[in-house]
């Protein structure tokens, strides 16, 4: 049997919970970012309403939190693990978390603009703002988790 060093199992646990630390992070950026902009804080009702059928005007505020904050944290460890996966293919950390980054950001995007916003009742006239300001969000979010994540797992490599 292989014996893993425990400090190997240990990193490799570790930077999962930085991954939803630094999420943590990089939803507070992501939140001042989208008070900025003018359908920056539309996103998450346009979620809320999808998933209760209702214009995004009319989804319950409490839902539209729950659901940003469920999906911002979550895409930390989201990103822990594109890395892993991608440094095994690569066997490059700093490749790796490029190239994960750039997975991830297509992955925001293209979510939410190709699944999620089509399903919305939002009117067509908001939705390329909607679309830039969701780009712009996702684009400050990552700025604030790929230097936290990518430079612990380049120190940790």
């Amino acid at each position: 049997m292989n014996n893993i060093p425990l400090i190997t199992e240990l990193a490799v646990s570790l930077r999962f919970v930085l991954g939803i630390v630094a999420a943590a992070v990089a939803t507070i950026v992501m939140n001042y970012i989208m008070t900025e902009l003018p359908e920056g804080n539309t996103p998450p009702q346009v979620a809320a309403g999808v998933l209760t059928m209702l214009r995004p005007e009319d989804a319950p505020s409490r839902l539209a939190t729950t659901v940003h904050y469920l999906a911002a944290i979550l895409t930390g460890p989201l990103f822990v693990w594109l890395i892993f996966t991608i440094e095994a293919l690569l066997s490059d950390t700093a490749l790796s978390v490029a190239v994960s980054a750039i997975v991830l950001y297509t992955l925001m995007i293209g979510f939410f603009i190709i699944v999620v916003l089509p399903q919305s009742r939002v009117s067509a006239s908001r939705v390329n703002t909607i679309r830039r300001d969701w780009a712009l969000a996702a684009g400050g979010y990552l700025g604030v988790l790929v230097p936290l994540i990518g430079g612990v797992s380049l120190l940790l490599s």
